[in-house]
């Protein structure tokens, strides 16, 4: 497991306080970043429906998935084996038997199936008819939508999952840096985007890396203008930009970082706004403290690029740490106007104030967390634009 059972019982004993306040008995986990936070179970089985059952008068949850599976919830997971609980292959991608049918059988069999009971309805891994199935299987009980309620209770993380994420930054570093080096006219983006990856996976000599929930993303020239590309096989030009977002990741813990690099010399327009944006990133982490509200930091974002006539609409950050693909944010807080969440010490956060325009856009990020008086990124980077391993015009940073 990643951490000891008392933590795992601690988190347990969160939840459960906010499911009390939402009046929910019984809570049905699907995605595989809260059920890994609740039980420490980590497998590439999202593909199939798999669930965390926590209920507010048993000590530990259940979990239910595939019967192949079975064996890597015993393994990974600090559950007793009788609280693990297979599904027989006939409720695989079947047209006629699902999963949620044999959860309801489930619940009814113990008697939860006339209790409150909680569902992550806006949830990637939670379908529309798994709904459905739940609520023809269990007619008597009463279904509320408890979304994010897990995702809220990580959002302060414990000094162990800290720790997991400056290790994944470690990873972030050298696989920029790696990246960086690579780029130049005549190499191949895939090319690029494989040594990162390995970088990635590889670590360093005393920890390895695991798989990001998000591939490197790479646009590259007029693809810049779009933050979510990846790579292709083509060559890199002289006159291009390229932008880098990637996250190292340990034991499902991620650390994003975004530079941008040009090969060749970049004009004066590309060069200011690098300049502009990167004031606006080292202001916003220089202001930055428990106590505040996260729209405070936007606004400090909005008002430093407005002395230089620009605005960006976007939020320019989220929380950050476990997860799993498609996405390594938390989906709670975002670092924009109107969001009144409170900083406290140990929430992490992803800040990308990145620019983007019809046909160009310059990115530089970083992945900081709360300290008792201010804020410490991750990452040891220098924050700027990169031309041929080479850092011009604003230097903030590391």
């Amino acid at each position: 497991m990643s951490f000891g059972t008392a933590e795992y019982q601690g988190r347990i004993r969160k939840t459960k306080q906010q499911m009390a306040e939402k009046g929910i008995e019984v809570l049905l986990i699907t995605d595989p970043a809260n059920m890994n936070y609740l039980s420490g179970y980590d497998a590439w089985s999202f593909y199939v429906h798999q669930m965390l059952i926590v209920i507010e008068d048993e000590d530990q949850p259940l979990w239910v998935g595939r019967i192949m599976d079975a064996n890597g919830a015993k393994i990974t997971t600090w559950l007793y084996h009788d609280n693990i609980i297979p599904y027989p292959e006939i409720y695989v991608q079947s047209q006629t038997h699902h999963p949620m049918d044999f959860v309801a059988e489930i619940l009814s069999q113990i008697g939860q199936d006339r209790r409150s009971i909680g569902v992550e309805i806006e949830n990637y891994y939670f379908t529309a008819k798994c709904y459905e199935r739940l609520q023809k299987g269990l007619p008597n009980a009463r279904f509320q939508d408890a979304t994010l309620l897990v995702n809220w209770v990580r959002l302060v993380k414990s000094d162990t999952e800290i720790a997991y994420m400056k290790r994944a930054a470690r990873f972030s570093e050298k696989a920029m840096a790696a990246g960086i080096e690579m780029i130049a006219e005549g190499v191949r983006e895939c090319d690029v985007a494989a040594r990162i990856l390995e970088v990635q996976v590889r670590g360093t000599k005393e920890h390895g890396g695991d798989y990001p929930a998000i591939m490197p993303l790479l646009p590259t020239g007029e693809r810049t203008a779009a933050p979510h590309l990846t790579w292709t096989d083509k060559r890199y030009k002289q006159g291009e930009s390229v932008t880098l977002e990637i996250a190292g990741c340990y034991k499902r813990y991620h650390s994003p970082l975004a530079r941008t690099v040009f090969i060749g010399t970049p004009d004066a327009e590309l060069q200011h706004l690098a300049e502009v944006t990167t004031e606006g990133i080292n202001e916003c982490l220089a202001m930055i403290k428990p106590g505040i509200y996260l729209e405070e930091v936007c606004a400090t974002w909005t008002k430093t690029i407005a002395r230089y006539g620009f605005e960006k609409e976007a939020r320019i950050g989220y929380p950050v740490g476990l997860n799993y693909p498609p996405d390594w944010g938390e989906h709670t807080a975002s670092i924009r106007m109107g969001d009144r969440t409170v900083l406290e010490p140990n929430m992490a956060f992803h800040m990308i104030p990145a620019m983007w325009f019809d046909d160009s856009g310059f990115e530089v990020s970083e992945t900081f967390r709360l300290t008792e008086s201010g804020c410490e990124t991750l990452a040891n980077m220098p924050r700027g634009l990169f031309t041929k391993g080479h850092l011009i015009g604003y230097q903030g940073g590391a």
